[in-house]
């Protein structure tokens, strides 16, 4: 067997703002929208509802729902996340609810459907499909949080203007921009198919929310439609100043316990893992350079969807046992990504995928490779690194060594065991 380095646990600290009062602080928001104004009582506002694990999300939405019922309106939610939960509305009612969004959790009633209507087009062309329940509806309240994305690039990334798109677009409009993305930029086509959405969908506003590197909500801010498009870049460049990110810049194996799309969009988010532009390579617009990717397992949550799994080339048998290929081939077939459901090279236990990975880092032997073990990218505050990182842990302001090192950790059957999520 191969000579594996030692390891240590370490600990990093962020800053992380976070917001104390959110019932209160949602409340607060909404009031400076005064949608008195533009609300009368009877009216019917659709509040989308999205797949990502958005911390205290059950919380935030109830609370929305109770400022347009003192207004006399009559909220509902509606399901908002393009292809997931199989493309299915049952589905999709399934995912919230795996969310803890509920009609008990919110007080409001959960209208599903995967139909859309085409309530423009664009400039340039393209049909803009819209949710039919929210179409219908006299107002839209848009709701999601603002981060990066993990794919796109631009002044606005995954926030209020996807939610619009690809949310409330379902599975239709999910197709036709992914498609879209092929011939013309992904900003061109938010600024396009937002625009007319502000324009002819009732959008009466919107709550941003944005978390910090720990996975709590540390800020809500509501946006008025008319602002849309001038504050959520100032937001995403908070978000992505607050992104959890690995403190290493070059790491010769990154092994990950779990990834799922409760984690992000592509399972890991490839703004952590330096894949955001070349699903196996660093280029020079990345922050760090993982040069093997290594994926023990998917979450509970993600319910067998693998997307991402395809950014890495090592995972184990046990992993991909774990896969929904239908769930996962809908998603990545809809994100015009099918990469991004390739199996990579699959060894019977972590022990064997590791040795295996070691040697294609170059001409690092196996004991003095860098490598990285972390639970997901979501929950980097505490991690495992090899002894040649040690040295940029003592020179490191945030890291901490938390223990002593030892060996590296492999039970006797050649499993590793996980790095916990919090120290």
């Amino acid at each position: 067997m191969a000579v594996f380095p030692r390891m240590c646990d370490v600990i990093q600290h962020f800053q992380t703002p976070t917001l104390e009062d959110i019932p209160g602080a949602v409340q607060q928001q909404l009031a400076k929208l005064q949608l008195q104004e533009r609300i009368s009582p009877g009216d019917t506002v659709a509040i989308p509802a999205g797949s990502r694990g958005i911390a205290g999300i059950a919380v935030i939405l109830r609370e929305v729902v109770s400022h347009f019922r003192q207004l006399g309106a009559e909220p509902f939610l509606v399901p908002a996340m393009g292809s997931h939960g199989g493309g299915t509305a049952e589905g999709q009612v399934r995912m919230l609810r795996s969310l803890g969004v509920t009609e008990e959790s919110t007080g409001a009633p959960i209208r599903a459907t995967m139909e859309t209507v085409v309530v423009a087009r664009t400039a340039g062309g393209l049909p803009v499909h819209f949710d039919r329940f929210a179409a219908e509806a006299d107002h839209v309240f848009v709701v999601n949080r603002v981060k990066p994305h993990t794919r796109f690039v631009g002044p606005v990334e995954s926030g209020l203007h996807k939610m619009m798109l690809i949310g409330l677009g379902k599975h239709a409009g999910a197709l036709v921009y992914h498609a879209g993305i092929l011939s013309m930029s992904f900003p061109e086509i938010i600024e396009s198919v937002a625009a007319r959405v502000l324009d002819v969908c009732g959008v009466c506003g919107g709550l941003a929310i944005l978390e910090n590197a720990l996975d709590q909500t540390a800020m809500v801010e509501a946006v008025r439609p008319e602002d849309f498009a001038a504050r959520e870049p100032e937001l995403l460049q908070l978000a992505n100043e607050w992104l959890p990110r690995l403190p290493f810049e070059h790491v010769d194996l990154l092994i990950v316990d779990r990834i799922g799309k409760n984690i992000s969009g592509v399972g890991m988010d490839a703004n952590v893992v330096g894949r955001k532009f070349n699903d196996h390579a660093a280029t020079d617009k990345d922050s760090i350079l993982c040069r093997r990717i290594m994926v023990r397992g998917l979450t509970p949550e993600t319910g067998g969807n693998a997307t991402g799994i395809g950014m890495a080339e090592f995972t184990t048998t046990r992993a991909v046992a774990q896969i929904d290929p239908v769930i996962t081939r809908i998603n990545c077939l809809t994100g015009n990504h099918p990469e991004a459901a390739m199996i990579p090279i699959t060894f019977d236990t972590d022990a064997e995928a590791i040795e295996a990975a070691l040697t294609t880092i170059g001409l690092v032997p196996p004991e003095d490779a860098r490598i990285v073990q972390i639970s997901d990218t979501l929950h980097l505050s505490r991690m495992r690194v090899s002894e040649a990182c040690f040295e940029s842990v003592r020179e490191h302001p945030r890291l901490e060594f938390s223990g002593e090192p030892g060996d590296f950790p492999l039970d006797a059957s050649g499993w590793l065991s996980d790095v916990p999520q919090h120290h």
